[in-house]
């Protein structure tokens, strides 16, 4: 009677690795490296809290 709840463990593992998997991917698209002092795009200075909050940040927050 309750066999409908018996793939609940096997069903929330499959989310959490669906999560973690867009997680990584994620990650894997966020800039790395030095940053730029000015945008790649326009020339504009990068101010330095935008560089110190994501590493390798290329544009500013116009362009990007």
């Amino acid at each position: 009677m309750a066999s409908g709840w018996a793939n609940d463990d096997a069903v929330n593992e499959q989310i959490n690795n669906t999560i973690e998997d867009a997680v990584a991917r994620a990650r894997g698209e966020l800039p790395h490296g030095e940053s730029r002092d000015e945008c790649e795009s326009c020339g504009d200075p990068i101010p330095e809290a935008r560089r110190k909050a994501v590493p390798g940040v290329r544009l500013c927050i116009a362009c990007q």
